[in-house]
């Protein structure tokens, strides 16, 4: 007596563990966004004790801050709509297939260009 690959109750299992990996990926960048955000504010203070009087340039590390805290909130939502859709697909009987611009694809590219973009600013204050 087999079950069926489709019945298979660890891809449920595998589905719900990366459905917590999104989360977690999320809660991070999130996270992360609000320390990046804040870091302007925090040299200035560093540089205001000691009396030294920094350019304010357009508050850079704020906008980035919020786009990574945004990226957060989006990559949350996206995961919660991917698991929903696939446990609906496979409860239906279906085996949904792998597309080729996953998420995980798309966020890497997002978070490379935001990153050169803040890496350049960075050497553009120097």
């Amino acid at each position: 007596m087999s079950t069926e690959p489709t019945r298979d109750p660890r891809i449920t299992f595998a589905a719900e563990r990366t459905l917590l990996a999104w989360i977690r990926t999320g809660l991070a960048m999130m996270g992360f966004g609000f320390v990046v955000a804040r870091f302007g504010w925090f040299l200035r203070e560093m540089a205001m004790s000691r009396g030294v009087a920094l350019p304010h340039r357009g508050g850079v590390s704020e906008w980035v801050g919020v786009t990574l805290i945004l990226l957060g909130v989006a990559v949350n939502v996206l995961a919660a709509v991917q698991h929903f859709r696939f446990v609906r697909r496979f409860n239906q009987g279906e085996m949904p297939r792998a597309k080729p611009a996953s998420m995980g694809v798309i966020l890497s590219a997002v978070l490379a260009l935001l990153g050169l973009g803040l890496a350049g600013y960075l050497v553009w204050l120097l």
